[in-house]
């Protein structure tokens, strides 16, 4: 596989990852209920997220509401708002830097600065997937802490939603995107840097003139 495939597979990696995180971001089931009592018939599920959170009902109706103050939140919803959204436009910046480098684009000529371009723009999808992965582990950690607390009543206890699991998953993505994007640039340096070769000038002839062939 040559380095333009891998760096393709590396941008497509990226922008799956981005988009996973923009999903995860808006989804409200970062926590959900959990069902530990003797009864399992339930009458509504309480989904939480950091935009809203959601009740749905045995029959199927869903109800949302959005957080009304910024400042009441917890502090792991605030950092994970802010977080989500500089990855958001952080990736976005990731893929604007990374197809002007690419090679498959003639934005720049190729050289030393495209591929230090495009070492950027894989970097920038690492610390994407550094700055998601840290509300993720955040709420992970709350959602267990909670659940194996005695003195958490059991209608408070939480569970680990999807968009934790899409969370993690783009995670994956980024950092794997990232670091491809990264490593082809070594053969892309190696690629466009051919070799200089000089040419032996001509002789002249014994007899101090042009060969016939020099003439038209």
């Amino acid at each position: 596989m040559t380095s333009a495939a891998v760096e393709i597979l590396g941008l497509g990696l990226g922008i799956l990852g981005w988009v996973g995180v923009i999903l995860a971001c808006g989804l409200p089931m970062w926590q959900v209920s959990a069902f530990i009592d003797v009864n399992i018939v339930v009458a509504q599920t309480i989904w939480e997220g950091l935009w809203m959170n959601c009740v749905v009902q045995s029959t199927g109706q869903m109800q949302c509401k959005v957080y009304d103050s910024i400042l009441a939140l917890p502090p792991e919803v605030q950092a994970g708002r802010a977080l989500t959204v500089i990855v958001a436009l952080l990736g976005l910046v990731a893929l604007m830097v990374t197809v002007v480098g690419a090679q498959c684009t003639n934005c720049i000529r190729p050289g030393r600065m495209k591929s230090r371009i495009v070492i950027a723009g894989g970097a920038i999808y690492i610390l994407c997937g550094v700055l998601v992965l840290i509300p993720l582990c955040w709420f992970a950690n709350i959602v267990i802490r909670d659940f194996y607390d005695p003195t958490v009543p059991p209608s408070k206890k939480r569970e680990m939603g999807a968009a934790l699991y899409i969370g993690w998953a783009a995670t994956a993505l980024l950092l794997f995107g990232g670091c491809l994007i990264c490593c082809c640039s070594c053969s892309q340096r190696d690629e466009t840097s051919f070799p200089v070769k000089y040419s032996a000038p001509r002789r002249p002839t014994s007899n101090s003139e042009y060969d016939k062939k020099n003439y038209v």
